[in-house]
Order: structure tokens, then sequence, then C-alpha cells
């Protein structure tokens, strides 16, 4: 199949200036003028029949058809250099996972001997972060995944989120309830747990993983789910993570409406009880992503392939 593209030299000086947001800054990353990045933008711009950039006193901003062009231009230039390197390694460095806080120490960490015990080759580094979950209308950026495809090293994050990541590799792992739980010395003989209407008298922990409080589960949404009125839902403990929440329900100081799988463990262990089988949903869902450059890598599909079946083990508890 043959392909009508504009020349390449145009294209790679768009992705530069759209990249830094500058021309003289692509200029140095290309090791030209700003004049020469100038016209090849103007070049592209013409063979497009479109506008690329609007042109302001000391900066530019993309046009909404540029910023629809870059991910997939990006990918590509990715994907040429990948194909050229794979003739020259074998691209089986370390792998580096990235994920939310709660979800590495919770879940993923006690299920990691299992995926080292299958592939002991495989040089596996965790990191975790607060900026693996979504914000409410945020655009999600990726230069952290850009794979270095000239490296053996490879990158994957695990994503809390609506799963709308343009111009990477999107794998759905679970979507969690949420339930409520508590330490096995709250409910006390004075202050029972017998029915939901009980948590009148018991402080409430709320897990605030999700920053935006319209698309979080919170008490209100349980409550109301079960027809629960007299109970103040936004009172209590309020904490920015499920392991604060989790914490705090673990050392007894309430009862914390928290993401089954990241206390299904504790559960089952008797160091937390689930009081009530009722549950809500999550709108958010735990995702693998990466580039699309990485992917048939051995270590990184090794990976995918173990966390994604662990996740639908997950799903059908």
């Amino acid at each position: 199949m043959s392909y009508r593209l504009p020349p390449l030299a145009a294209l790679r000086a768009f992705e530069a200036a759209a990249r830094h947001r500058s021309f003289k800054q692509a200029a140095e990353e290309l090791h030209v003028t700003p004049a020469a990045i100038s016209q090849q933008i103007r070049q592209l711009e013409t063979y497009l029949g479109l506008r690329l950039f609007h042109r302001l006193t000391r900066a530019i901003e993309l046009t909404p058809q540029a910023k629809a062009m870059l991910p997939k231009l990006r990918e590509g230039f990715d994907c040429l250099a990948a194909a050229v390197e794979s003739s020259r390694q074998s691209n089986d460095g370390p792998l580096t996972v990235t994920a939310p806080p709660s979800f590495a120490s919770r879940w993923l960490i006690p299920r990691l001997p299992r995926f080292s015990s299958l592939h002991p080759g495989i040089e596996l580094h965790l990191s975790s972060s607060a900026d693996t979950v979504d914000r409410q209308g945020e655009a999600i950026v990726f230069d952290e995944l850009r794979t270095d495809p000239r490296s053996a090293a490879s990158e994957v994050a695990i994503r809390y989120g609506l799963g709308n990541y343009p111009g990477r590799r999107v794998d759905k792992i679970f979507s969690p309830d949420y339930l409520p739980v508590c330490s096995p010395r709250l409910p006390t003989p004075d202050k029972p747990l017998d029915t939901p209407a009980d948590l009148a008298h018991h402080v409430l922990i709320h897990d605030e993983t999700i920053g935006h409080e319209g698309a979080r589960p919170d008490w209100a949404a349980w409550l109301g789910s079960i027809g629960i009125k007299g109970v103040d839902a936004r009172r209590g403990l309020h904490f920015s993570n499920s392991v604060l929440a989790v914490e705090a329900a673990l050392d007894g100081q309430g009862v914390a409406l928290a993401p089954f799988p990241l206390i299904e463990a504790d559960v089952a262990a008797g160091r937390l009880l689930t009081p009530f089988t009722q549950t809500t949903p999550s709108p958010y869902a735990y995702y693998l992503v990466m580039s699309e450059t990485i992917a048939s890598r051995p270590a990184v599909a090794a990976f995918c392939a173990w966390l994604l079946d662990e996740g639908r083990q997950q799903q059908s508890v």
C-alpha cells in the first residue's frame, strides 16, 4: 500500500514545535534555525489546507486540528524509531510500573510474588504516584510514558480514571465497588451496627481518592441507594486516598466507605468487618496504559497478560 504523506521534515518540525509550544526550542532540538521551522510549518499548513498554530506576540497556540493530529503523529514517530531500533537490540531491559499508591500497596504488591515466580528473569521496578488518578476535566498528558525507542527500558502506567487516554494503548483491569468496612472492635453493645441507620452513632470515614466530589462514591450516594435518612453523610474524617482511609478503619477510628478489592485481604484475615453488604459502584476503573511502541516487548507483554488475568479474577469475585 502506498501512502501520500507530507515531507517528513515538515512533520518533525510540527511535532517538535507543538511539543515545546515554541519554534525556537523546536529549532534548537532539530539543530536548525527558527526561520526554518516556521517555513516547514507553513509548508505543512499549505499541504493540509488548514492552520496548525495561532501565532501570538510571544507564544504559539495549537489549533483544534493540530491538537487532534499531535498524539497520533507522536505515536507514529515512536513506532518508526522502534522499528529501526528493533534490528539492533532485544529490548529486554527493566520494566517500570507506576501506579496509584493505594492500588500499589494494597492490591498489586501482595500479588507480585506470583508474577515473579512466573517470570523470574524480568527486572520490575514499581513506583507510586498520586498523579496516576484522573482529575475531573483535566487533559491527560503522557510525556512520562514517552519511552525512548532506543532504550531497552520500558515504562507502563496503571491509572485510576475514566479510560480516555488518547495516543496510548489502554486495557481495563477492573472497576471497584465500594462498601462499608470497620474494625472488629468498633461495634460495641452500646453502639451496635445492626442496621445502616446505626451509622448515625459512628464516625464516618471518607475516601476522597477521586478528587472531584460529584464523581466519587460517597456516603450520601450509598445511604441514598438503600433509602436511609437521618444520617449526616458529610461528617467524620476525610482522607485523600484509600490507604489513609483504610488505615483509619483498621485503627478503629470509624466506618470507612472503601473499594472492596483493596480491603478484600483484610476482610478475609478478620482485620476488617463488612457490617453491610450493599455496595455502590465507582465511575472510575483501573487501566493499564502504555505506548503502543513497547506493547510487544517480551517483558511488557508478559506483565500485561498477567495483570489483566489478575484483574479478570478480581472482577469475577
